[in-house]
């Protein structure tokens, strides 16, 4: 009941985060939930409503048979590197995990406001960084529940047209978070009771997705993603601080 309690809240402001922004769900709530529980199960929580989402998002479209095979190769190593990185979890200090969020999750935010355009690889290029940027995404992702740094940049220096990006992103998420629950469900990190409260997510979830589409049109979306870039930084802060201070 008390994992229910907590969860309620905080899928009804990431998914508002979403709705609005669209992005975020996995990371402000893996942001939120760390705060107060270890690493290892904020994951687990998460991964029901984020696999719903984001699902969603991947497959309500037209973009993906032309999205997938340029970034298929991306998102197999982000899944392979996730799954690998995830069975590590078990054996690492979940204090240190929550830590190493917190970096990621400061240096996501630094380098979303800061906004670089980075500049487009060559086709060539592309080919063979892709695979080292996906098992780097997946790596992270494995060991932290956030699949941002370096993914997102990627997938926007490789110049993806927006509707592209979103559902190439959301199938991302999808698989690597498919993979994360395979490892951590192997691993032991998922039990009955954390199950059923991150399948009572969902409908939180889709409820602030709601509420955020419906917000949109009334509020300045480039000064909101600031906004949030802002606290997910000082949550990352937090979670370094207390971790490594």
């Amino acid at each position: 009941m008390a994992d229910v309690l907590l969860i309620i809240p905080v899928f009804l402001i990431a998914g508002l985060v979403k709705g609005v922004a669209g992005f975020g769900l996995p990371t402000v709530s893996i942001a939120l939930l760390a705060l107060v529980r270890p690493l290892p199960e904020a994951m687990a929580l998460m991964l029901v409503p984020s696999l719903a989402t984001n699902a969603w998002q991947a497959f309500a479209g037209g973009q993906l048979r032309a999205v997938a095979p340029r970034i298929g190769v991306f998102l197999a190593c982000a899944a392979i590197a996730t799954f690998a990185a995830a069975g590590q979890i078990a054996r690492t200090d979940a204090l240190l995990l929550s830590g190493a969020l917190g970096v990621v999750l400061v240096g996501s935010s630094a380098l979303a406001l800061a906004a670089p355009r980075l500049p487009a690889p060559s086709p060539a290029a592309e080919r063979w960084l892709g695979p080292p940027m996906g098992a780097l995404s997946g790596a992270i992702a494995g060991l932290t529940g956030s699949f941002l740094v370096p993914a997102a940049p990627w997938l926007q220096a490789i110049r993806l047209p927006r509707e592209q990006f979103v559902q190439g992103f959301g199938l991302g998420v999808v698989l690597v978070n498919g993979a994360l629950a395979t490892a951590l469900a192997g691993g032991g990190l998922v039990p009955v009771g954390i199950g059923l409260a991150s399948l009572a997510g969902v409908l939180p979830a889709f409820a602030g997705m709601e509420a955020g589409r419906r917000l949109q049109s009334r509020l300045d979306e480039a000064a909101f993603r600031n906004v949030v870039q802002v606290a997910l930084g000082l949550l990352g802060a937090w979670l370094a601080l207390r971790a490594f201070a």
